[in-house]
């Protein structure tokens, strides 16, 4: 009697388990059935401004000439949109070039098919300038640049080499630019020896982490 109830249990305790299983496994796609649609994104992430290449395989019956729609979803990834379409090659590939002003997420369709989403990170095109690349020692030194997209009112940090990784020496806060899509900074800091520089913006919601080129200050002996 007692060894019936146990395996009774046992039983009860596995059909109860089953649904939390499922309701772990992976949904199938929107379209029904194995998707045959791939896509990819290169570079990824892509500074502001440049352009973004879009790539996917369909796999299929028929892939030489079919159409292929890429829809958008730009932060604050709320809603899709169509973004552009292409015609697969004779092997079932595809190509579409894209440039993002913002974090982005991408979707390749083709009939019921749909591809996996494909998040693309946008960084911030962050420059750097100094008064004079050759100052005398404890000459003070004006950093200046700009970022773009716009971000007035954010913070940038002026970062300087130093025992083999960059550490901040100075923060500046970003200005509107009239007439720019893009912010400014200006800082003044006195340079007392030879250093390598950069500003970096943080990431934050609609946009991946951006840094300058590094530029150099030699102080002449």
């Amino acid at each position: 009697m007692k060894r019936s109830i146990a395996l009774a249990a046992a039983a009860l305790g596995t059909a109860t388990m089953l649904p939390a299983a499922a309701a772990g496994a992976p949904k199938p796609p929107p379209g029904g059935g194995a998707t045959t649609l791939s896509l990819n994104a290169a570079p990824n992430p892509v500074v502001f401004g440049g352009s973004l290449t879009l790539t996917g395989k369909l796999t299929a019956n028929k892939v030489a000439d079919q159409k292929i729609t890429v829809r958008s979803d730009p932060f604050p990834f709320d809603t899709f949109a169509n973004a552009g379409t292409a015609m697969t090659n004779a092997a079932g590939d595809f190509s579409l070039t894209q440039k993002p002003t913002a974090n982005a997420r991408y979707q390749a369709l083709t009939g019921k098919d749909e591809s996996a989403i494909v998040t693309v990170l946008v960084r911030p095109k962050v420059s750097l300038r100094l008064s004079d690349y050759t100052p005398a020692a404890g000459q003070r030194v004006r950093f200046t640049g700009r970022v773009c997209p716009e971000h007035d009112g954010r913070n940038v940090a002026i970062q300087r080499r130093s025992g083999g990784r960059f550490t901040t020496v100075r923060r500046a806060t970003l200005r509107d630019v009239p007439g720019s899509p893009c912010s400014s900074y200006r800082r003044v800091i006195r340079v007392r020896a030879d250093g390598r520089y950069r500003t970096v913006i943080g990431s934050h919601a609609d946009h991946a982490r951006g840094a300058s080129r590094v530029r150099s200050a030699n102080v002449p002996r």
